[in-house]
């Protein structure tokens, strides 16, 4: 046939085919390996360019907290505000105070004393907005001043006059603000402000809300204000000790104070208005104080057995009165330190019940002798060994004419013993009413009392019990020497 190639061309013809096919195979093990490879790869080479990846976060928020939403990002700072007596620590996480150190005042292990540190406290309101509920402290606060550290200043301050508000007036220092904002839009926002004077435990706590009642539901006549922290060991664990006083104590509205239970855990349910919630040790407090009164509130205490570090967890969830207007502030108080009795009793609202001065009919010795003389003695004398020593025998000193009369009573009683017995023999078992009148007759001529050595022991046992009391609670011997 004419056209009929050559085999040469046959031949050559296949190569190519067979050349292109090779190419092809290994263009597509090619592409193969590059798709494997982005399939392969790391997810920061794939990432979602990070401006999304917050957008998508930021909305999340914004589903969980509604309005509140922009205030849930952000990153934890810390602030301090000092005066000569504590450091109080902030957090613009809840704008909340995040710790408190006592200054003047030692753990047994010669530590900072903390009343309180970490981020397991929780301090802060919660409410609904926008069918939504919201916890402040994990919203970010943003602080309204400019300073990371603020301290008080003031005068020097004599020993003894710690706390004290008498010295304050006669020697004024100085007053330090620090606020902490939550703002959701312009003039819209929730607001902490705290005060710390000179030389002073009381730190003024004042809330405002402003142009928020269009968020938070109406229907609320009150917010909830958590407070809650472990309890740090600042003595060593005995349970006769630090162990045994450690509990929550409060005060109602114009009425008397209670407690929960000292030795196990405890809640009760505060349904009447309450002044203040003190948070109890052995030697110190931290205790909430209302403006007015709160209208109820919820206390739990936690016992921990064998806690090496904290004695229990304290629990208080308080009502915080709330109108619904568009601008409210709330007026409160904290004090951070210790149980001093004098130191307590000059805010005038029962606070030095949170030192205990043993049961109620002993409560009075120490309240008007052992304290003021003991207190008296201590302007004077700086050893507390010979304060203890001239204390008892002023004691002895006030009971020594009902101690005479004793005295005297029993010698006689001795002399009289031998008349006792004869009428006892003659009168014997068969008629105890004439021996009984016979010996009552004796007592009177000779002028002696048989109940009169029973007078001085009835007078001296409530106040070795108070004593017994007063000591082992009285903060200024804390950590002191004999001599």
């Amino acid at each position: 046939v004419p056209n009929q190639p050559s085999k040469e061309e046959i031949e050559a013809a296949r190569h190519r085919r067979d050349s292109i096919a090779l190419v092809e195979a290994e263009r597509a093990k090619q592409l193969e390996q590059q798709q494997q490879q982005v399939l392969q790869a790391e997810p920061e080479e794939i990432a979602i360019p990070d401006s999304l990846a917050e957008s998508n976060q930021l909305q999340e928020k914004i589903d969980q907290f509604g309005i509140f939403g922009t205030a849930a990002l952000g990153e934890q700072e810390f602030y301090t505000l000092e005066n000569n007596l504590m450091k109080i620590t902030f957090t613009n996480k809840g704008g909340r105070i995040y710790s408190v150190e006592l200054k003047n005042y030692q753990t047994h292990d010669s530590l900072p004393l903390m009343l309180f540190d970490g981020d397991e406290t929780l301090f802060g309101l919660n409410f609904f907005a926008q069918n939504r509920s919201i916890q402040t402290d994990q919203l970010f606060f943003t602080p309204d001043f400019s300073q990371k550290a603020v301290v008080v200043n003031g005068p020097e301050v004599r020993t003894g006059s710690e706390g004290r508000t008498k010295f304050n007036e006669d020697n004024p220092g100085g007053k330090e603000s620090v606020s902490f904002r939550l703002e959701v839009a312009p003039g819209k926002f929730l607001e902490y402000v705290y005060s710390l004077e000179y030389n002073s435990y009381l730190v003024d706590f004042d809330l405002n809300i402003q142009g928020l009642e269009q968020y938070i539901a109406a229907n609320q006549s009150y917010l909830n204000f958590t407070w809650s922290f472990d309890v740090p060991r600042q003595e060593r664990p005995s349970r006769f000790g630090e162990d045994r006083y450690t509990n929550i104590m409060y005060k109602f509205f114009e009425d008397d104070v209670d407690n929960l239970s000292q030795n196990k855990s405890d809640e009760e349910n505060l349904s009447t208005r309450v002044k203040w919630i003190g948070f109890k040790q052995l030697f110190f407090n931290s205790t909430i104080i209302a403006g007015e009164a709160f209208p109820n509130a919820f206390v739990r205490s936690q016992i921990f057995e064998e806690n090496p570090k904290y004695l229990a967890n304290f629990y208080a969830d308080i009502a915080i009165p709330y109108q619904g207007t568009q601008s409210e502030k709330v007026d409160m108080q904290f004090f951070f330190g210790p149980n001093h009795y004098q130191t307590l009793k000059q805010y005038d609202i029962d606070l030095e019940r949170l030192v205990y001065l043993g049961y109620a009919i002993v409560r009075p010795v120490n309240k008007y002798l052992i304290i003021p003389t003991f207190n008296f003695l201590r302007r004077f004398i700086d050893n507390f060994g010979i304060i203890i020593l001239l204390l008892t025998i002023f004691i002895k000193t006030i009971l020594f004419p009902f101690t005479y009369k004793s005295y005297v009573s029993q010698a006689k009683m001795k002399a009289l013993k031998p008349e006792v017995d004869e009428i006892g023999k003659k009168f014997g078992n068969d008629k105890p009413m004439e021996k009984q009148q016979a010996t009552m007759a004796l007592y009177k001529k000779a002028g002696v009392n048989p109940m009169g050595g029973c007078l001085p022991m009835l007078l001296q046992f409530p106040i070795l019990v108070a004593m017994f009391f007063f000591f082992p609670t009285s903060i200024e011997l804390r950590q002191e020497s004999f001599l």
